[in-house]
């Protein structure tokens, strides 16, 4: 999908992202503060910040955050917040993950949470992130993975079906040979999994839809069934995503 698909995807449930429990609430989100260890005068980017969620936990810790995103509605939801909040080291900007409109090595800390599978071109991501980091800074991804191989596919493919902004899930192996490649070396790495209740994931669709992906969620080939793990509780059909932790540090 082209950034101007994934803008109007995003741009249309943008406030949506103020609640929305995995970015608000996931484990993830105060796990990556515990294992990066921000400090006190250090300058930190977070990219595609969605209504800030990761640029607010970290806000705390730093000297200044620049919340970035690429939707419009996204940053006027971030502003919004920054002043519900009263924040006053938080900037909200426009930046693309891809093309980063900041000097080499400008940044102590750069972190990007559940967002990457929604880039054209991840490896472009990561060699920005590394250009704009000084030696010695911090990335730390955190985003959704999936098996390698054809369950990684149909996991994809289930999660596109769902969301037409969904690029593509990479694997924990494909995350750690793209640390490799630009460089970075991998100082922490975890695999969280995060509940999801189907019924509130397929709330968007139709009811046609949403029952053609309750039928692909419980009937798929047997390694993609083990992976999302559905199972019916109280009423309700459950099943599993798993987000993979990142951080890597710029040699140098």
């Amino acid at each position: 999908m082209d950034k101007n698909s994934v803008q109007e995807q995003f741009g249309a449930y943008a406030r949506t992202y103020i609640t929305s429990r995995p970015h608000a609430k996931g484990a993830s989100l105060q796990r990556l503060v515990e294992l990066v260890e921000p400090q006190p005068d250090w300058q930190a980017l977070d990219i595609a910040t969605a209504a800030g969620h990761t640029a607010f936990a970290f806000a705390p810790h730093v000297t200044h955050v620049w919340a970035t995103d690429i939707t419009p509605e996204m940053l006027t939801v971030a502003r919004e917040q920054v002043a519900a909040r009263g924040v006053d080291n938080v900037t909200v900007e426009h930046a693309d993950a891809e093309n980063l409109p900041y000097a080499d090595g400008r940044f102590d800390l750069l972190t990007c949470r559940i967002a990457p599978h929604h880039f054209p071109d991840i490896d472009a991501f990561l060699r920005e992130s590394v250009r704009v980091l000084r030696p010695g800074g911090i990335l730390a991804v955190v985003d959704n993975v999936v098996p390698e191989g054809v369950a990684g596919d149909y996991v994809n493919a289930f999660e596109k079906l769902r969301d037409p902004s969904h690029g593509r899930c990479l694997s924990v192996e494909e995350w750690l040979e793209g640390y490799a490649q630009v460089g970075l070396e991998l100082t922490r790495q975890e695999l969280l999994e995060k509940q999801m209740v189907f019924e509130d994931w397929a709330a968007r669709h139709d009811p046609v839809m949403q029952s053609y992906l309750r039928a692909l969620l419980w009937h798929g080939p047997h390694e993609s069934h083990e992976f999302l793990h559905p199972q019916s509780e109280e009423g309700q059909t459950l099943f599993v995503l798993r987000e993979g932790l990142f951080i890597g540090r710029k040699q140098g």
